[in-house]
């Protein structure tokens, strides 16, 4: 399944992959990253092909066993992650904006600070 990402990853990557990549990263067997890992040969080839589905604690394992560390992020997502609202959002700043005076006073009206000795 292809999906577009605008952070330049285009296509999804699943635990088969994710897998299979670790393994062939390592320069390992299937049935050496089974042994380090702690499973058959024929269950990691099956997570390669796609045919079962590790969970997660079994993924990390076997990825772990290949000398690699899975890495995720959650990053807050700015609410609506729609064109609307966006455009209410962009309203609501230009708005904003247009409170503020465009020229300024050549005079602060406010007292300076008195100077410090040095």
């Amino acid at each position: 399944m292809d999906e577009w990402y605008p952070i330049r990853y285009h296509l999804v990557m699943g635990a088969a992959t994710v897998v299979r990549q670790a393994r062939r990263r390592a320069g390992m067997s299937l049935r050496e990253l089974a042994g380090r890992a702690g499973t058959s040969h024929a269950t990691l080839s099956a997570y390669e092909t796609g045919a079962k589905t590790p969970g997660v604690a079994t993924l990390e394992r076997i990825v772990r066993a290949a000398g690699f560390a899975l890495d995720l992020e959650l990053v807050p997502r700015v609410d609506g992650d729609r064109p609307a609202d966006r455009g209410r959002e962009l309203e609501a700043v230009l708005a904003l904006a247009a409170q503020f005076p465009a020229r300024h006073a050549e005079t602060l009206a406010f007292p300076r600070f008195p100077e410090v000795p040095a």
